[in-house]
């Protein structure tokens, strides 16, 4: 089995909770598709335990940002701010570590991006199945994992599909979005990350608690926006 996490955005409390969860059900491997940081207080934690515990790690729009490698002029004031708060926090061995992420990994089944599959180094979102249509035409594989917009779906090649556990067809094309780890903004305040098993040709999606008043008073005490800490709170 394979946990596939995304957008942990320096929330260090989620990320250990789900770490505990595929510690305790002893899941062989973790895949992360980028935005370690961003949002939150912990970038540094955040980017030790991910490049300790990771077997694939992928790079983010906010990843890509903090390492100064992106234009932020479309980030919203709020991204921009703890953007530029994460840059001057960002230890050097952890800025030199992002940097050198890679955009995409493939296997002979699955292919994994943070974003969008046509073009992994731009930060595209798949929000409707018409969007995941267009997607599925640039990649060969049968899965794509992706992440990016914190909302966990299927899409196939006609529908999206909300179920906690979904069986995989031999025949179809599919795109996951596995939710996010720190910031979920599908009305769900809990933790989300996505399980593929890879025998019962299955994923599931894990919702989890975590000690959200401790990351909301450590967003504050940080000064970051507290709209971020409230977001978090509602899952928004």
């Amino acid at each position: 089995m394979i946990a596939i996490i995304s957008d942990i955005h320096s929330n260090l409390e989620a990320l250990q909770a789900a770490l505990d969860y595929i510690d305790n059900h002893k899941i062989e491997s973790i895949y992360c598709l980028g935005d370690i940081v961003g949002y939150g207080p912990n970038p540094n934690e955040c980017i030790e335990l991910i490049r300790k515990r990771c077997q694939v790690v992928l790079m983010g729009n906010h990843d890509y940002a903090a390492v100064g490698l992106a234009n932020i002029e479309y980030f919203n004031e709020y991204a921009k701010m703890s953007t530029y708060w994460t840059i001057e926090r960002l230890r050097e061995e952890n800025r030199s570590y992002l940097s050198n992420l890679p955009f995409s990994h493939q296997t002979n089944d699955s292919f994994f991006v943070h974003a969008s599959p046509s073009n992994p180094s731009f930060w595209y979102y798949v929000l409707s199945v018409q969007d995941a249509q267009m997607e599925m035409q640039s990649f060969d594989q049968r899965i794509c994992f992706i992440g990016h917009s914190h909302v966990p779906v299927v899409f196939t090649q006609e529908n999206l599909y909300r179920e906690v556990s979904f069986t995989f067809e031999p025949n179809e094309k599919y795109i996951v979005n596995v939710g996010s780890i720190g910031q979920p903004r599908d009305g769900n305040s809990n933790l989300c990350f996505a399980v593929m098993d890879e025998q019962k040709n299955s994923v599931e999606f894990v919702r989890l608690t975590y000690d959200l008043q401790k990351t909301y008073s450590k967003i504050i005490k940080a000064g970051l926006p507290l709209f971020l800490a409230e977001r978090i709170l509602k899952g928004y």
